[in-house]
């Protein structure tokens, strides 16, 4: 059975469609908020070296939408 899970953003790779992002979060890449997704994600990169490796992953994904570079967030 699919899942069908509400997520903010859905991408499709291949045969395969990888939902991700909470529903009802803003995304505000180059602001303090922004910079602490990035540190808390750059934890998970090391955690999870699998999703770390795999662009297309959901971590990764959500990565790029934060525009994260290492542990900061930029503007543009």
């Amino acid at each position: 059975m699919a899942y069908s899970g509400s997520k903010k953003f859905s991408k499709k790779v291949g045969n395969k469609t990888v939902r991700y992002g909470a529903k009802g979060y803003s995304i505000a890449p180059g602001t303090s908020k922004g910079d602490s997704y990035c540190a808390r994600s750059a934890g998970q990169m090391k955690k999870h070296p699998k999703a770390a490796a795999n662009p297309n992953s959901p971590l990764r994904l959500s990565r790029k939408k934060w525009k994260c570079s290492g542990k900061k967030s930029r503007r543009s």
